[in-house]
Formats: C-alpha cells, sequence, structure tokens
C-alpha cells in the first residue's frame, strides 16, 4: 500500500469511527439527574462570600479589641496556609496565592472607640481581594512579561516583607498578633520560615511588639453566624435521614451484610449528592456473647445485633459529626430489648447533663468536672469527650475530655465557651443488658448542637431517643 492509499483508508476508518460514535451516542440513556439537596455550587459559593464579609465585620472588631491587639499579621505561602486561612478567604480560593500577608489593622483602638466594622482595615499584601473583603496590594513594578494585558507584577520575596514594614511604619501599632501557639493548633499557623524572614525584615523595633495571637484566631474560627444555622439544621436532616437509611432494610440483608458495606454505602451516598465527609466514617457491631476480637474487624451483621455509625458530612466549609444507633430485630421481634433501649436511656441522660453544663464563659475543663460529679450521682458509667465542630471537625475551642482523658485536658481544655459556637456532644454510657446475661453494652452517641448570640444551647436538629430498627 502506498501512502496515498494508506492516506485514504485512516480518512475512511476515521470516518467510520466518528459515525459508530455519533450513532452510540444518539443511542446512549440520559445521564441521571444529580441531586445538590444545597443548591448548585455557585449558590453555595455566593452564600458563603456573603457569610464571609459579615463574619469579619461582625466578630474581628470585638475579637481584635477584647484580645488587645491593634494589628493581626497572617502571612501563608501557598499549600502552608495557616488554619484560619478558611474562615478569612472566600469560597472561590483554595491555597494562598505564592506568598499572602493579610494584615487587620484596628484604626479606633488607640482613640478607645467602640470596635465597629468601619475600624477594621483588611489588607491583603499578595493574592487578591477574595471578593473585595480586603484591599488587595499589588506590586509597583510593571509584570516582566505583561502578556497583553497591562498588569503590574505581583508581590514577591522580600519586596512582600518590605511593604509589610511599610504598612506598619505608616500605622505604629502597639501591638502585632501573629498566629504562634504551643496549645492550639489553629493558632499556631505562622511556619518557622515566615516568622524568620517577616522578623529579619521588620527589625527589633517591630517584632518586640509581637504578641501570641491565641485567642484570636481560635476565637474567629469558632465563631458562627445566625445565617449559617439554618444549612446547618439542613444538614442534619440529610445526615438522619442517611442513617436511618443506612440503618434499614434497604441496606441491611442480616446474614450477608458486613459492616464494610455500610462504610461504603455511606462514602457512596454522600459522594452521589455532590458533597464530601471529613473522615472516614465506621460502623461497629456489638453482639451478645461475643467479645470484640471475636467479631473482628469486619463482621457479618446478624439478627440481634446492635449497630453503631460515627459518620460525616462537609457542605459549604461547614462539618456535621454524628453517630447513631440500630438493632437488627431477630424474626418474631417488634422491638429491641428493654435492656438496650435502657442503655440508651442512660445515654440520653448524660447528654441532658452535658449540655445544661455548657455555658459561656465556662471551661472545657469545668464542664467536664461538673458532668462527671453528675454522672456519677446518677449512678451512670460513662465517658465524655465531647468538641467544637463548625469549619473543622474538631473545631477550635475548648474540648470537654478526650476518651482516654477524664480528669481533664491540659492547655485544650482550659478554653473557654464562647457564645456563637457550635458543639458535637460525643460520649458514651456503658449498662448491663438482662437480656444479654448483663453483658455491658456500650451506648455511644453524637449530635451537634448550636449554642447562639445570647449564649443559649439547643439541638442543631434533635437527638436518637430511640433506637433505629432494621427489620
Amino acid at each position: 500500500m502506498n501512502s496515498s492509499e494508506l492516506r485514504v483508508a485512516v480518512l475512511a476508518a476515521l470516518s467510520c469511527c466518528a459515525a459508530v460514535t455519533d450513532s452510540a451516542a444518539r443511542q446512549a440513556p440520559a445521564a441521571p439527574q444529580v441531586t445538590r439537596p444545597f443548591g448548585t455550587l455557585r449558590e453555595l459559593a455566593a452564600m458563603q462570600q456573603r457569610w464571609l464579609r459579615q463574619r469579619l465585620d461582625t466578630f474581628l472588631p470585638p475579637l481584635m479589641r477584647k484580645h488587645g491587639l491593634d494589628m493581626w499579621v497572617v502571612p501563608m505561602r501557598e499549600y502552608a496556609e495557616d488554619p484560619v486561612f478558611s474562615a478569612i478567604t472566600a469560597p472561590e480560593t483554595f491555597a494562598a496565592r505564592r506568598r499572602t500577608i493579610y494584615v487587620f489593622f484596628d484604626t479606633c483602638a488607640a482613640a478607645g472607640t467602640p470596635p465597629a466594622a468601619s475600624c477594621v482595615q483588611r489588607i491583603a499584601l499578595g493574592g487578591t481581594s477574595q471578593g473585595g473583603v480586603f484591599e488587595a496590594r499589588r506590586s509597583t513594578k510593571a509584570a516582566a512579561s505583561n502578556i497583553g494585558r497591562g498588569e503590574q507584577a505581583e508581590l514577591w520575596g522580600d519586596e512582600q516583607w518590605q511593604a509589610l514594614k511599610s504598612l506598619i511604619e505608616e500605622r505604629n501599632p502597639r501591638t502585632i498578633g501573629i498566629n504562634r501557639s504551643t496549645v492550639f493548633a489553629f493558632s499556631d499557623g505562622l511556619s518557622s520560615g515566615e516568622l524568620q524572614g517577616m522578623s529579619s525584615a521588620l527589625g527589633e523595633q517591630w517584632t518586640a511588639r509581637f504578641r501570641n495571637a491565641e485567642g484570636l484566631p481560635l476565637e474567629l474560627i469558632a465563631s458562627r453566624l445566625p445565617e449559617e444555622e439554618d444549612l446547618f439544621r439542613r444538614m442534619q436532616e440529610l445526615v438522619w435521614s442517611m442513617t436511618q437509611t443506612m440503618f434499614s432494610s434497604a441496606v441491611i440483608t442480616p446474614g450477608t451484610t458486613r459492616s464494610s458495606d455500610l462504610v461504603w454505602w455511606w462514602r457512596q451516598r454522600v459522594n452521589d449528592y455532590g458533597l464530601d465527609t471529613w473522615f472516614q466514617p465506621s460502623i461497629e457491631v456489638q453482639r451478645k456473647g461475643a467479645t470484640p476480637e471475636q467479631l473482628g474487624d469486619d463482621p457479618v451483621i446478624q439478627h440481634g445485633d446492635l449497630l453503631h455509625c460515627d459518620v460525616g458530612i462537609t457542605v459549604a466549609r461547614l462539618n456535621t459529626d454524628t453517630q447513631h444507633n440500630a438493632y437488627v430485630l431477630r424474626p418474631g421481634e417488634t422491638d429491641a430489648p428493654a435492656g438496650l433501649k435502657r442503655a440508651l436511656a442512660n445515654a440520653n441522660a448524660l447528654q441532658d447533663i452535658v449540655l445544661e453544663e455548657i455555658k459561656p464563659g465556662r471551661t472545657g475543663n469545668e464542664i467536664l468536672a461538673t458532668s462527671r460529679e453528675r454522672m456519677k450521682s446518677k449512678a451512670i458509667t460513662g465517658t465524655v469527650y465531647s468538641h467544637p465542630i463548625g469549619l473543622h471537625g474538631h473545631g477550635a475551642g475548648p474540648l470537654i475530655g478526650l476518651w482516654d482523658y477524664q480528669d481533664g485536658v491540659a492547655g485544650r481544655g482550659d478554653a473557654k465557651v464562647i457564645p456563637s459556637m457550635w458543639f458535637s456532644i460525643e460520649l458514651q454510657a456503658t449498662t448491663p443488658v438482662p437480656e444479654w446475661d448483663n453483658q455491658p453494652v456500650r451506648m455511644a452517641q453524637e449530635e451537634d448542637v448550636v449554642i447562639d448570640a445570647a449564649g443559649k444551647i439547643r439541638w442543631a436538629l434533635k437527638r436518637q431517643d430511640s433506637l433505629f430498627l432494621v427489620k
């Protein structure tokens, strides 16, 4: 075959393939409609953008004043973002731009004027304005290769530190907050390299005014708007719907379904909704007469099993954390054994105690201590390991115990509850069950709560007070 004949053959083959492809496309079924329970990505992003401006206008000015900081400097490099990043940037921003130095300056602090949104200058040295939330400053140099757009170059290298120095000299702050902490990861986002570069550029005159911000990023990250509560409630509704479906005969076939099948059912369903989760879900099985070692890591679910899940979803940078329980009915049963229901009631009683003890101004360790005293007075055997939630699953704020630290958590348990924050009430109560030959049954529960601006606490949706039944 000569080259001319080869060319004709190739063109004929390509024409044939194109025809087949066109035919297949016409015959292919339409893609299934994707369910988006919280709207489109564009709608969610617009909502998040409104919240960003509201949070910075509402929470930041009084927090800077509360923590005695005239200026707050937050430098970060691409892929080494400060934990506060998601609390101060737009939903369309996924990483810092090369280096971005966010500067906040309280212009009213020296005069003692009451804090207000108009008092705080928000400047970004590098990066964008985050949808108009910051004043973005670029280099004074023209771009070396402006690709026909006539743009100025971006701030780069030592030029950024010099721009920061000039900005500080112009404002002469008495105190400069930096994110450095030995206790709270949320307040320790200033990397050693950024601290070194900034300190070298600013010199002793300004580094002498550095103060560990610590409480400022911690409380800014934790603070939630009333407008966010409606979305959070809808997230809870979806989680409840999903756990009830997962713990039902629609998903579970006793004697066939393994615990790992439920784990991946959850992951797949979350993915199908176009959402995400911040941790790998888990499923635990308890069975009469069986130890955890006998059950193994991935047991087949049987009639008479008690099932427990730990699951969460992420929407618009907000997170949920939920633990629910279910009983797999035996043939002829219409309800769970009374002993298992009593075990759940004990866990509910412990939830009530912790909920009543959480008040703004109290530390996590104080709440833990009084909760455990009341728990013991009610003859409940249990542990409390509750935590804040919001922009992070294990969120910024005070820990109320850890599962292996029930006498208090030094440092992280000493932070105080503030209004306008959310918590996951996570705990367990262990109760002997007569129908299981007094075998101790661990009833672990987790449900999210909202503390409003007035300091009142309530369930984000509700709590589980009856076992789901798998028929």
